[in-house]
């Protein structure tokens, strides 16, 4: 049985995002979330906060042992990116990108 969860609009790139979820594809939901307790990068959080809400949602629909789960797939796209704008010398503006990531995770019990 399949349990997902997706977080929209996270303030991080993409990018830096993907490498971290690249830790934890494939691994049981215990180890993935050792390896982000010990992770220092800031997405580390956000993607641990994820795998949880999988978990309670896996519970909710009755998994019968949630040590059994593991990542099955885990997605990482880019989202909008907020544009700023900063003043520079002779009138002229500097462009600010910020981008936004949308994540998904998706955990299956191993039978």
């Amino acid at each position: 049985m399949d349990a997902s969860a997706k977080l929209t609009f996270a303030r991080l790139s993409p990018r830096k995002t993907r490498l971290i979820a690249d830790l934890v594809r494939g691994k049981a939901i215990q180890n993935a979330l050792n390896i982000l307790r010990f992770s220092p990068k800031p997405s580390a959080k956000l993607l641990a906060k994820l795998l949880k809400s999988a978990v309670a949602n896996a519970e909710q629909k009755g998994v019968s042992d949630v040590d059994l789960l593991y990542v099955k797939t885990i997605y990482v796209d880019g989202g909008a990116c907020l544009k700023r704008s900063l003043p520079r010398a002779m009138g002229r503006a500097s462009r600010i990108r910020k981008p936004t990531s949308h994540i998904q995770v998706v955990l299956s019990d191993k039978k």
